[in-house]
């Protein structure tokens, strides 16, 4: 099927789309904010700049999009007919990231984990809260 839009509107569209202050991201920070978890936003200073950090729990959480991340086996994980050989290599070179970005982080010590946009039940939330608040960190002795 082609496009319903020309390329300059298509791309405008495409331009739009935010990485941050998502609607699945705004789910999940409500979810752990309203169970008393506090976190920090898109902290720079980390690889990859998650989506919260639990600075106290050494704990991050992606909260990624299904198209923009390519979720495995998922039907919103659908590659563009159009301009396949660019959105190919684009989404791969997403994952290549992500992966790359969790590794630095686990090897930093950091606990990480992702949550999908199509996976944002009462379950799967509750789960992840369990996950988050699971093991907390050894502590380190003050002097």
């Amino acid at each position: 099927m082609a496009d319903v839009f020309d390329r300059a509107t298509r791309s405008r569209n495409m331009a739009a789309i935010r990485g941050r202050h998502t609607k699945p991201e705004l789910v999940v920070r409500r979810y752990l904010h309203s169970r008393g978890l506090r976190y920090r936003l898109h902290c720079s200073s980390l690889p990859g700049r998650p989506d919260l950090v639990f600075r106290r729990l050494r704990t991050v959480v992606f909260v990624n999009g299904c198209f923009w991340h390519q979720h495995a086996g998922c039907r919103f994980a659908v590659l563009p007919r159009s301009n396949a050989v660019f959105w190919r290599v684009k989404l791969r070179g997403n994952q290549l990231r992500d992966r790359r970005n969790a590794g630095r982080l686990r090897w930093a010590g950091w606990r990480v984990f992702t949550i999908w946009e199509c996976d944002l039940s009462e379950r799967s939330l509750a789960r992840l809260f369990r996950a988050v608040t699971a093991s907390s960190p050894p502590r380190r002795s003050r002097r």
